[in-house]
């Protein structure tokens, strides 16, 4: 079955060569371009990919916003940042946008297409240097929480980069039982994204950094 996805960039020359090298990969299928964040938004609802290729810097809308907005109309869509940008700031803004990953435009054509996969199958995304601006962030605003056994399992593989099917599987659960427990395990976290808490339970001793 072949990943769907959504390229945004407002760079033609961009979206070009990013359509160029992923048509290579027989797993993944470009169902769409849009070169704005407002354009993103109306092919995302449209089109249902499995994944969005979104810039930042965009005119009209930018990428954290158009990514908030996916996100909260279609849970079901994934969207990995792929930009020139590495600023503390717009980095926390992605991933509380709900980004699952964050790579840069020099990243490695076969790693960007392996990025895609991990990211339709619900793992986290993100280069060096924006999982260290992240952790930062963590450290910074860290919440205090109780989270059931069950709870901490699931989030020890979550962190270890397991689908909501894979942990079904492994704890004998049904899969709407583990994606009601991450939704739990979100909510009393106070984080919008499965980024936020794999880089909790990273921070909270519960995983080992990677």
């Amino acid at each position: 079955m072949t990943i769907r996805i959504l390229i945004v960039d407002d760079h033609n020359v961009v979206r070009q060569g990013l359509r160029m090298f992923l048509a290579l990969d027989k797993e993944l299928e470009i169902v769409g371009e849009a070169g704005d964040g407002t354009e993103a938004v109306a092919l995302a609802r449209d089109l249902h990919p499995d994944v969005v290729l979104m810039d930042i810097l965009m005119p009209v809308m930018d990428g954290i916003e158009a990514t908030a907005t996916i996100r909260r109309e279609l849970p079901g869509v994934e969207v990995v940042a792929l930009t020139s940008v590495l600023e503390d700031k717009t980095v926390v803004n992605a991933v509380r946008a709900g980004a699952i990953g964050y790579l840069l435009k020099n990243t490695k054509a076969e790693d960007l297409c392996q990025a895609i996969r991990s990211a339709a199958a619900g793992q986290v995304q993100l280069s060096p240097q924006a999982a260290a601006f992240l952790m930062q962030e963590v450290r910074a605003h860290e919440p205090q929480v109780t989270l059931t056994e069950r709870e901490k399992e699931i989030l020890v593989l979550l962190a270890e980069g397991k689908t909501n099917k894979e942990m079904a599987v492994m704890l004998n659960l049904g899969d709407k039982t583990v994606k009601s427990h991450v939704s739990n395990i979100l909510a009393k976290l106070g984080m919008q994204s499965r980024t936020q808490a794999a880089l909790y339970a990273v921070r909270a001793g519960l995983v080992p950094a990677r």
